[in-house]
């Protein structure tokens, strides 16, 4: 099993929701007002005056044989606006309980 962290702006929010309900991945975890800069270029999203967007996260853990696909999903939804920028990363979950 792979543990997938997806990153990605307030603005994407309804994209994401609808593309985890596409590929019928329904478990996972949402984070809202997540704080931070993408490390090729992005702007920072602070929630502030001077920077003002923000971004919210989603981990979910899902089978090997899922992660591309998902990857895939993500990188078309990146594509489509990349100023707004969403990211994935994933790793290895070696035991759930």
């Amino acid at each position: 099993m792979k543990a997938v962290f997806i990153v990605f702006n307030q603005a994407n929010t309804e994209r994401v929701e609808y593309m985890l309900d596409e590929l019928r991945i329904s478990g996972f975890t949402f984070f809202e007002n997540v704080q931070g800069r993408g490390t090729n270029g992005g702007e920072p999203r602070r929630g502030t005056h001077t920077w003002p967007e923000m971004n919210s996260a989603v981990i979910t853990v899902v089978d090997d044989d899922r992660v591309e696909e998902l990857l895939n999903t993500v990188r078309k939804l990146d594509l489509r606006n990349k100023e707004v920028g969403v990211r994935a990363f994933t790793w290895n979950i070696e035991q759930t309980v």
